[in-house]
């Protein structure tokens, strides 16, 4: 493998000469495209004999207050024939804050939840710090093995204030989206490239085509999106996975403080903790200014009201940069990065006339498209290679129990077949009563249920059991056939509480629930919200106990085949306590039914779902 820390030396004349006389010495390697793919190729296959070096590029910030433009950490794998033959080649490039280390993943760093619900929250403990890594020529290894033997060079650069990279860490501020957009400037000529952190020894990237395209996944899978709403010059196509493309829907939920599934009491201020690997020389400005005065001041753990800290810190604001054509990936069931995430940006681009497609599965986070869809996304936007993309399908989803590696093509998602289906709650919901699609035959239209709140219980236990006085459950006939699902999920609630905040959570499910199965065995889909912010989600109003108030919210976009044999149960409760704070038990809810209803997406809309629940 060949190490290099600066540019190699200019050929030499006679070498140049040669070049002139007989060009086929030089040339012979070239990438190679079948079938719309980009191939490997053995000439470019060799570890042994691919460039690799470092170099910092100097951005249009200054985020750590030093009175100097910040430098990003930058590497470069690249085949030799970029060296040996001339040749100019498009780019992989990925960005992220983990590649020098993370913190501490421990409860005693992360927000006490034990609180009760608009109160002020207990005090939090920051993590200890990173220890800094001063040299790190080789960043990361990923996509390397994948691209560069297809006639691409992969680069890779630390997020600003993470590992050799200047700057501080703001999660989700400006300076993570013009920190890669500097890249990219780099690899066509507009930005300035330097051997060292501090020194003026200039690296240029003559080996580069221009085009450049972005991946990863999750913190990863953001910064391609972050870019492209910079609008840069030469970014064609970006493979978003498992993208967090707002931080607000990301530890906030339609005004409910409300944390990632798996990371109970995680904030932005606990993320900054978490991926804080820059020279120990600027954290103690980066967590006076960036952690405590500017996150922890901005994101308002009393109320989870919206504001411009949070208006700043989600994409979809800055959507009107993004050209980038977009192959977005996700799974339906993460509930770390929750698919919201993806299908907002998804909806929103398509109706920009960006080019879009999906790729949905049914696991969890993380999960990229099958090889052959990138490639062929990388072959049309970085190749130039008319490969009829645009003409393929617009979604991919994998369906239940199939390979990740072969999903079933769709016109589009959500399915253009499905239209939404209103059922109607029966009373009786401590125990599990029904829901109908015909609001004049739902009985006790006009009740009142009521539960009381008591986190101890998680929500799978609720839903297991036949009769609760803590939460209330409404669930389908017995499908006699599969019933199709595509969509967003939408329930409207009427709901008091005894007291002036409350959580209030939802969850779609699959009865009867699966003995020994997982959760996402009858997990469908789940919404939580703040009935304060029942009017704004920049004003919480405290509730009037007794008082009832009107929600309306979406659930998370799903598509799943619910097979027969299963009811659809939606269950309302409280406190989760997978997701919202802690408050002790004992607060009442009461819905009205009249007022409280779920609209289903369903494929073939009413004729399909009476169908199926004959």
């Amino acid at each position: 493998m060949i190490l290099l820390r600066r540019l190699p030396p200019p050929i030499p004349l006679s070498a140049l000469i040669l070049l002139i006389v007989a060009p086929e010495i030089f040339a012979q390697t070239r990438p190679v495209i079948e079938n719309g793919q980009a191939q490997v190729v053995p000439g470019f296959a060799d570890p042994t004999q691919w460039v690799r070096h470092d170099l910092w590029v100097e951005t249009e910030f200054d985020s750590d207050g030093d009175g100097a433009l910040d430098r990003v950490h930058v590497d470069v794998t690249r085949p030799l024939q970029t060296d040996s033959e001339g040749l100019q080649v498009p780019v992989i490039y990925e960005s992220s804050p983990y590649y020098s280390g993370t913190g501490a993943l421990s409860a005693a760093y992360f927000w006490n939840v034990r609180q009760e619900v608009g109160a002020d929250p207990p005090t939090r403990t920051p993590m200890p710090d990173i220890v800094y890594q001063a040299e790190q020529p080789i960043i990361s290894n990923s996509q390397v093995a994948t691209w560069v033997p297809r006639g691409f060079a992969v680069v890779h650069s630390q997020s600003p204030g993470t590992g050799q990279s200047q700057g501080c860490p703001t999660v989700g501020g400006v300076n993570e989206s013009l920190a890669p957009k500097a890249v990219i400037d780099w690899l066509n000529g507009r930005a300035r490239g330097f051997t060292s952190v501090d020194g003026n020894e200039p690296v240029s990237a003559p080996w580069s085509t221009g085009k450049v395209g972005m991946t990863g996944t999750s913190y990863n899978g953001t910064l391609p999106i972050a870019a492209a709403t910079t609008g840069v010059d030469g970014l064609e196509a970006i493979i978003p996975i498992a993208p967090n493309t707002s931080y607000y829907h990301y530890y906030r939920s339609n005004g409910l403080v409300r944390s990632p599934g798996g990371y109970l009491g995680e904030d932005v201020d606990v993320l900054y903790d978490y991926i804080n690997s820059g020279n120990s020389e600027r954290r103690e400005w980066c967590n006076r200014f960036i952690r405590e005065e500017t996150l922890n001041a901005g994101q308002n753990r009393k109320t989870g009201d919206y504001n411009d800290f949070w208006e700043g810190r989600d994409y979809l604001n800055q959507i009107d940069g993004i050209t980038a054509a977009t192959l977005m990936a996700h799974g339906f069931n993460d509930w770390n990065v929750m698919p919201e995430h993806s299908f907002r940006i998804s909806q929103a681009l398509k109706e920009r006339g960006v080019p879009v497609q999906s790729y949905y599965h049914q696991e969890e986070h993380g999960g990229p498209p099958p090889l052959a869809l990138m490639n062929r996304w990388f072959t049309r936007y970085l190749f130039d290679v008319d490969n009829g993309v645009e003409q393929d399908p617009k979604a991919w989803i994998v369906r239940e129990g199939d390979s990740p590696a072969n999903p079933t093509p769709y016109p589009d998602y959500p399915n253009p077949e499905a239209t939404g289906v209103r059922l109607y709650l029966d009373a009786g919901g401590n125990d599990v009563s029904g829901l109908t699609a015909s609001e004049r035959s739902a009985t006790g239209a006009t009740s009142r249920e009521r539960l009381v709140d008591d986190v101890s219980i998680d929500g799978m236990t609720l839903a297991s059991q036949a009769r609760s006085s803590n939460r209330l459950l409404y669930a389908t006939p017995t499908l006699s056939e599969a019933l199709h699902i595509s969509g967003l999920a939408s329930v409207e609630i009427r709901v008091a509480a005894d007291r002036e905040a409350a959580n209030l959570s939802v969850w779609l499910v699959s009865l009867p629930i699966t003995a020994g199965g997982t959760l996402n065995s009858n997990i469908i889909t789940r919404g939580w919200a703040d009935p304060q912010n029942r009017n704004s989600l920049r004003e919480s109003a405290p509730l009037v106990p007794g008082e009832f108030v009107d929600l309306a919210f979406d659930l998370q976009p799903d598509d799943q085949v619910i097979p027969a044999g299963q009811r659809i149960g939606l269950m309302i409760f409280s406190s989760d306590r997978e997701f919202t704070v802690w408050p002790e038990p004992g607060t009442e809810l009461t819905v009205e039914l009249a007022g409280t209803s779920l609209e289903l997406p369903v494929v073939g809309g009413l004729d399909a779902y009476e169908r199926a629940v004959r």
